[in-house]
C-alpha cells in the first residue's frame, strides 16, 4: 500500500508528515512501528538507538530541523541496516549521502551537512515529538515513499 492510498482510503485515521522530506537512502518505500530521538545536534542517542534490534522499526529523530550538525552518517546508517531498521525519519540533517544511498535503508532528511554532531548524551528517547504538523508517538506506524510520510496509531491497509 502506498502513502496515496492510504490517504484515499483512511483519510480520517492517518496523518501526514507535511515537510520537503528529501529521499537519501537505497530504500524509497518503507513502513514500521515508530521509536522517536528528540535531540538538538547530538546524535549520541541515536547511536544507542540503532545499536540495538530494530525489528523493522523506524526512528524518527527529531533534530530540530537543523541543517548546522548531521544527526545521520554512514556508520550509524550501516549500524541501522545490520540491526534490522527500516528507515530513519530525520527532521535535520544528514551526512554521507553517497554512501547511504547504496544501503537498504529508508533514509528521509531536510538535507545534507558534512559536520558531525557533539556527542554530549543529551536528548530523550522514545517521547512524543512535534513536528511537520504533526504530533509522532512511539508505537505508532509510519509508512514513507516517494510522495511523503503518513502516520497512524496502527498499521493500516
Amino acid at each position: 500500500m502506498n502513502t496515496c492510498d492510504l490517504c484515499d482510503l483512511h483519510e480520517a485515521q492517518v496523518r501526514v508528515l507535511e515537510l520537503p522530506l528529501r529521499d537519501y537512502g537505497g530504500r524509497i518505500a518503507f513502513d514500521g512501528i515508530v521509536s522517536t530521538i528528540k535531540a538538538y545536534e547530538d546524535n549520541a542517542l541515536v547511536r544507542e538507538a540503532v545499536a540495538e534490534a530494530g525489528n523493522g522499526r523506524v526512528l524518527v529523530i527529531d533534530g530540530g530541523g537543523s541543517l548546522r550538525r548531521a544527526m545521520l552518517g554512514d556508520l550509524l546508517a550501516a549500524k541501522a541496516v545490520e540491526n534490522g531498521w527500516a528507515g530513519v525519519i530525520v527532521f535535520g540533517a544528514i551526512r554521507d549521502s553517497g554512501a547511504i544511498g547504496a544501503m537498504e535503508l529508508g533514509v528521509k532528511a531536510l538535507g545534507t551537512c558534512p559536520r558531525k554532531t557533539d556527542k554530549r548524551g543529551q536528548g530523550l528517547r522514545d517521547v512524543e515529538v512535534e513536528f511537520g504538523g504533526a504530533t509522532i508517538r512511539p508505537g505508532e506506524w509510519l509508512c514513507a515513499d516517494e510522495d511523503g510520510v503518513v502516520l497512524a496509531h496502527e498499521r493500516l491497509r
